[in-house]
């Protein structure tokens, strides 16, 4: 392996350490949001944040793009109409007890020295997010939260929710603005939950495993009629783009949503201290299953609306708030066994098999043991009863065994030697790692299976017809089929021929596990792509088509799709707009890779290694055969804008824009947008209640703009911005000057 020990003096096992958070980060959040199959506890993926956090602050160098730390998981599905959210929908950072809670107040004081500062508390709802955008008062679109920047049109669902009006009123002075966006979420009232679930077990339908995914799971329906007889419920709690009108306080927000007909939350409260938000948090810890709907938590966010803007944002969540989440609930279950899977990578992954049990709402019958010495530090036995944990949603994690229980008849794991889908002898990628994994990486059905898996995905080619399912289908089918897909060089040539004879095993939805007649004893089997007849089923037309469409997908979703390790949608959008062309980067050396804004050394040793190797090389080239375009539409020169090349920093709140929507407009135009100021900054856009940023600009000599400055730029570009200050900076010289002189005067 490459020595990671870089110029910026970084420890090689700090480097180490950061790659191996993110990549364990990055999965639980692709099990969460993909499979909605999550492995770990909320709290567990809070304290491996933290943790990358920790090494983030003390080594910026290591702060990149695609950091777990700068970005929002989840993506919008595949098969749904994708909507941009006028302004992104961040996540929030979590704070999972009370000293934590206390961290994050004393960075807000220090922030907003000698503000006057109040506090608004409000119930963390578990439900499902939705972000709902009135024009003119009527109700014109209905997203899902997705990934923050893109969401899931869910419109004719929405509109079945009796408590979201179709159009906004006017009452109490409250005009009707001419564009809002308003954030909350949809919910499923507790008391409903049981005789759902009953009514769709006598219908034979799997029933759903908490009511938050009753909600989301309504809310990705195709048939609205169907989601009018569900008993939705939705509290809104936020706004996100707005034009048309201003509020100073998010309390008093509320009371605009509340007079608008809009369904607002009866528990928030406005306090003044610490000791108040705390009190808040503690009565509804206390009263928790009092609440109509599942709560995981309380949200404490800065009341005032400047202070908000002058706070700002991280890269995926608002400094400005945060949640308090509650400690998870613990029951007891049954340790059947101990399985191990392999990951895309070819990590071998030990994960436990429980007695399903209800917690918190859900049913669990698995969890992830991550590492054999995970098993070993937590003491646990094949058949030793259980303390299993669930954090927030359906996360579950195995605490420790009731050692008290055992009577004799419990073993040990042991980690197997070989790969247990190739045989491939298993080993640690290099000298020290906990971790084993399969070498295997071309042939591995395992690993073949969940890179094909990722490639379909919505962060790679989207590629509709092409699920778990069916990646499993192509790689690993049943005798006596043969694989058609040797590697996934192969996957664009796929034919109806080589389709029509895949069998897979009929399994269980909600265990996944295979299902077995009840007469032979034997697993049950299923043509996948040919119908009884023996002709190609819908999903065949599908897939190909998918395939088709993906060969003209933009050159960032190929670079994703290739599973280059560190190398996410984020950072191949930064590789490929400096690139544009895959031969470009193919041959690139690691030194021209690592100068792309945001790439850095590891990223760029990881893409010159991944196209060192032959077969990855061969893959490249059967899908430039099979028709992939590998030059960005527009040709292979670099994008330009009209502030392309120019260096910005945005501070205080603007007219008509978010600190976010700011942003991403300079960076529409090609601008680049940076969080300090210095001698190299070009604009610094100013907003109300700046802070330190515009003083520093003014006794650099900066440029600095206003709202009025800021739409010359985006409209008519950096010469009529500069001649605009020039102006606006020449008057007041003048002014200044001229009264001085008449003081001068006034004294003779």
């Amino acid at each position: 392996m490459a020595d990671l020990t870089g110029a910026e003096g970084i420890p090689a096992e700090v480097r180490e350490r950061a790659v191996a958070l993110a990549k364990e980060l990055e999965e639980h959040r692709f099990r969460y949001y993909v499979k909605d199959a999550p492995t770990v506890s909320d709290a567990e993926f809070d304290t491996l944040m933290r943790e990358l956090e920790g090494i983030e602050e003390e080594y910026p160098a290591l702060r990149t793009p695609d950091s777990p730390t700068q970005t929002v998981g989840g993506a919008p599905a595949g098969d749904a109409v994708k909507v941009d959210h006028l302004e992104r929908m961040l996540s929030l950072d979590n704070a999972m007890n009370e000293d934590q809670l206390d961290e994050w107040i004393e960075r807000l004081r220090k922030d907003v020295a000698g503000a006057d500062l109040h506090f608004l508390c409000e119930l963390k709802v578990d439900g499902a997010a939705v972000n709902l955008l009135y024009e003119n008062g009527e109700l014109v679109r209905a997203l899902t939260r997705g990934d923050g920047r893109t969401g899931e049109d869910i419109t004719a669902n929405v509109r079945t929710i009796d408590e979201i009006p179709t159009r906004l009123r006017d009452d109490g002075g409250h005009d009707v603005p001419e564009l809002v966006e308003i954030r909350g979420e949809v919910f499923f009232p507790i008391e409903k939950f049981d005789d759902l679930n009953a009514r769709r077990v006598a219908a034979g339908q799997d029933p759903f495993a908490n009511p938050r995914n009753a909600a989301a799971g309504s809310m990705r329906m195709k048939d609205a009629r169907v989601v009018a007889q569900m008993p939705l419920h939705m509290v809104v709690h936020g706004i996100g783009a707005r034009r048309g009108f201003d509020i100073d306080c998010q309390s008093h927000a509320y009371d605009k949503l509340r007079a608008w007909g809009l369904p607002t939350a009866r528990h928030n409260k406005v306090v003044d201290t610490p000791e108040q938000v705390k009190e808040f948090i503690r009565h509804f810890g206390e009263h928790r299953n009092s609440v109509e709907h599942e709560i995981d938590g309380v949200v404490v966010k800065v009341d005032e609306i400047p202070l908000q803007g002058r706070l700002g944002a991280t890269s995926k969540a608002p400094r400005w708030a945060i949640a308090f989440k509650y400690p998870p609930q613990e029951v007891n279950t049954k340790l059947l066994d101990i399985k191990v899977n392999v990951g895309r990578t070819g990590r071998v992954t030990p994960y436990a098999v429980m007695e399903p049990v209800k917690v918190a709402g859900s049913t669990v019958a698995y969890a992830t043991l991550h590492n054999q010495e995970v098993v070993k530090a937590k003491g646990v036995l094949i058949g030793d009863t259980v303390v299993l944990r669930k954090a927030g949603d359906v996360i579950p994690e195995i605490l420790s065994a009731v050692a008290d229980l055992r009577d004799g008849t419990e073993r040990e794991f042991s980690m197997p030697t070989h790969c247990p889908e190739c045989g491939t002898e298993l080993r640690p990628m290099k000298e020290g790692d906990v971790d084993v994994r399969c070498p295997n990486a071309r042939s591995c059905p395992a690993q073949l299976r969940e890179r094909v898996y990722h490639l379909a995905g919505r962060r790679a080619l989207d590629i509709d017809g092409l699920g778990y399912v069916a990646a499993t289908a192509l790689t690993q089918p049943l005798e006596p089929a043969e694989p058609p897909l040797r590697d996934e060089g192969d996957l664009f040539s796929l034919t109806v021929e080589q389709l029509l004879p895949i069998k897979v095993l009929v399994r269980d939805q909600r265990t996944g596990m295979p299902k077995v007649d009840d007469e032979t004893g034997e697993h049950k089997v299923m043509s996948f792509f040919a119908n009884q007849q023996g002709e190609a089923k819908k999903t065949v037309e599908v897939l190909l088509a998918g395939l088709e469409a993906a060969k003209r997908q933009p050159l960032w979703r190929i670079l994703t799709a290739l599973s280059i390790r560190h190398v996410s949608d984020t950072t191949a959008r930064a590789i490929t707009g400096e690139f544009r062309d895959l031969d470009r980067l193919m041959n690139a050396s690691v030194e021209e890779i690592a100068a792309a804004e945001g790439v850095g050394p590891i990223i760029a040793e990881s893409i010159a290694e991944w196209f060192a190797e032959d077969w990855h090389r061969e893959i490249v080239e059967k899908w430039r055969a099979a028709g992939v375009r590998f030059v960005e539409e527009g040709g292979a020169e670099k994008a330009t804008g009209v502030l392309t090349g120019l260096t910005t920093v945005v501070t205080g709140t603007l007219a008509g824009y978010t600190r976010d929507g700011a942003k991403e407009a300079l960076e529409a135009a090609g601008a680049k947008v940076t969080g300090s100021v210095s001698k190299k900054t070009d604009f610094v856009i100013v907003g109300d209640n700046p802070g330190s940023k515009y003083d520093k600009a003014v006794s650099l000599g900066l440029t600095v703009l206003d709202d009025e400055g800021f739409a010359v730029l985006l409209a008519d570009g950096p010469d009529a911005a500069r001649e605009w200050f020039a102006a606006r900076s020449g008057g007041a010289e003048a002014e200044e000057a001229g009264e001085t002189e008449e003081a001068e005067q006034t004294a003779q």
